[in-house]
């Protein structure tokens, strides 16, 4: 192999007065002796941009060219994902901040409800409506712990439940057993 290319090296550098006249050669031989000898005979400038190191050179140019190409395509689609996120985003910044105002709305009538209760509590009739809406307060806390306790009851039934499922599966396994 570094025969060859010493060969092929020593053929770029021979002069056309060097190379061997075209009829003594083989046809395939003889085409690529004239392309060398063109190569060799252009003049320096010209013969060093058509070294095969050159060659080379303008391939690895074009392909960086092409990667790079490549490369701004896939950056000009991560920058149309990003901006459908930040578009997306927007949206949703949008939506939470109507939220945000109508939560503000929703808590300005709360605080104005509230600020009418005491004023009017300080009256007859805010008073009893103060008491009435203790009592049902105190009667759905009482519910509550009512329901909380059924709750812990029914639980504590499952579980019960489950360990008598069980047990009945192992004295049916243990009666099929007897029975054989």
């Amino acid at each position: 192999m570094s025969s060859l290319l010493s060969h092929n090296k020593d053929q770029l550098h021979m002069s056309p007065s060097d190379s061997a006249p075209a009829s003594s050669t083989a046809p395939g031989r003889s085409l690529r002796h004239e392309r060398l000898s063109r190569l060799s005979s252009s003049g320096t400038s010209d013969a060093s941009n058509n070294t095969p190191m050159n060659h080379a050179e303008s391939y690895f140019s074009r392909r960086d060219n092409r990667l790079s190409a490549r490369k701004r395509v896939e950056e000009e689609n991560v920058n149309d994902d990003y901006k459908k996120m930040y578009e997306k985003a927007l949206a949703t910044n949008q939506r939470l901040k109507s939220r945000l105002e109508t939560s503000k709305q929703e808590l300005a009538m709360i605080q104005e409800q509230l600020h009418r209760a005491q004023n009017g509590r300080q009256g007859g009739y805010g008073s009893n409506t103060l008491e009435a809406e203790k009592k049902e307060s105190v009667s759905l806390t009482k519910k509550i712990t009512d329901m909380e306790e059924q709750l812990k009851v029914k639980a504590d039934l499952k579980t019960e439940n489950q360990k008598l499922k069980d047990e009945n599966g192992a004295l049916i396994r243990v009666i099929t057993k007897l029975s054989k």
